[in-house]
């Protein structure tokens, strides 16, 4: 039986557990926790005993607020579930519903989007690494690779118009096609970018702080990460080689070499050398795809479908009601369910539709990376010391967006 209150020992608190461990809150008020994650951590000494992550300080509701719009109009919102990596959204949420209607977009299309989707990776890892550098003390990576991360910006924004939202893929195509001068100006910025890799690896990779910090921390086997539907660099740092763009390859990325680095550690310096080299890896398909890309449209040519060209509209009947049909009521795709999947920067990006045979999506569902990774937090950070938890959450690289949509 309890006591009453002014019976309880004095040096009793609800922070203090009884036993010798104490409970602390981390988060969300906390630089680390991008303001939207609590952690409940029981602790004893440095060490934490136990943790409960807690989600549920954003409230985005992407999925009911995607249910109330055309399904073009949902591609601006697919840009804010992972707003490091949107093109890799956009593309995700429209190869689902062009899978829903039974149709393909032109070779030249497909080529595009996956230099998009590549040139998203890096900026995803590249932001990925140098933020969690720089929690971890090394500031001079992170000007390095966010370095890297503008001039890609600067490069994506000559294709899409748009640096963080570009709300650049459509269903049956994209908004614009890739400019002339953007072979040459892909390869003047890959140039710099490898030179601002080379330089954060040569900085952090033997670095026996980094070290210290990143190896044996955060470590899962394969087992757990597999029961935990962990997928991506933290999936294939345990060792197993899953990847989407080989799994269940979309687009064009069978026609492409390259290679899915995997770990065997699971832990946060493997979760790192990961992303390091998928970052080589992106680069590599993005100048083989530039090799292979062809000529030809970029949309699909039924205008039910895509918007006609503005100098169709104008003088032809036909395509301007078409134009006003799609632009009001949208595609409508029949009615069905289809479940799409992509390999974004944190791993497998999934969108799961329903259609009700109307211009609204009847129901939306996205299944994210970032949801089971931060789901799984808990048991990468028992055991270890509070610090530790700063370079696990940093390796997991949670996406507020995309965690609470």
């Amino acid at each position: 039986m309890e006591r009453p209150a002014h019976e309880l020992p004095k040096n009793w608190s609800l922070e203090n557990a009884g036993d010798g461990r104490l409970l602390l809150n981390m988060g969300p008020s906390h630089p680390a926790m991008h303001g939207i994650v609590r952690i409940l951590l029981s602790v004893e000494g440095e060490r934490i005993k136990d943790a409960d992550v807690e989600i549920g300080y954003l409230h985005r509701g992407f999925e009911k607020t995607c249910e109330n719009v055309t399904w073009n109009q949902v591609v601006p919102y697919t840009d804010r579930l992972n707003y490091v990596s949107p093109f890799i959204n956009n593309v995700g949420y429209a190869l689902a519903v062009e899978k829903l209607m039974g149709i393909e977009t032109p070779e030249r299309c497909k080529y595009a989007r996956v230099i998009m989707s590549e040139l998203s990776r890096l900026t995803d890892h590249l932001t990925c690494l140098g933020a969690n550098a720089m929690e971890l003390g090394a500031f001079t990576v992170y000007f390095y690779l966010i370095n890297a991360r503008e001039d890609l910006y600067r490069l994506t924004d000559a294709v899409a118009g748009g640096r963080i939202t570009p709300a650049w893929s459509r269903v049956g195509g994209v908004t614009r096609d890739l400019p002339d001068t953007f072979t040459a100006d892909t390869a003047a910025v890959f140039k710099k970018v490898r030179a601002n890799i080379a330089d954060a690896d040569r900085l952090l990779t033997r670095n026996p702080i980094f070290n210290g910090r990143l190896r044996g921390t955060g470590r899962i086997s394969k087992e757990d990460a597999v029961s935990l539907a962990f997928t991506g660099p933290a999936l294939r740092a345990s060792g197993v080689p899953y990847d989407v763009r080989k799994a269940s390859p979309y687009l064009v990325y069978d026609r492409f070499s390259f290679d899915v680095p995997v770990g065997d550690a699971g832990d946060n310096y493997d979760r790192y050398l990961v992303r390091l080299e998928e970052m080589r890896q992106s680069m590599r398909i993005v100048e083989q795809a530039l090799k292979q890309l062809p000529a030809g449209p970029v949309n699909h040519p039924d205008y039910g479908v895509t918007l006609p060209p503005k100098e169709e509209v104008y003088g032809n009947i036909e395509a301007l009601m078409a134009h006003f049909k799609l632009t009001y009521e949208g595609v409508k795709p029949p009615a069905g369910e289809v479940y799409q999947a992509v390999e974004g920067g944190n791993g497998e990006l999934g969108f799961y539709l329903v259609s009700d045979g109307t211009g609204r999506p009847w129901r939306m569902r996205v299944r994210p990376p970032c949801f089971t990774l931060t789901a799984g937090l808990g048991r990468l950070i028992k055991g270890g010391y509070i610090a530790d938890i700063i370079s696990t959450f940093g390796q997991i690289n949670m996406i507020g967006g995309e965690l609470e949509r």
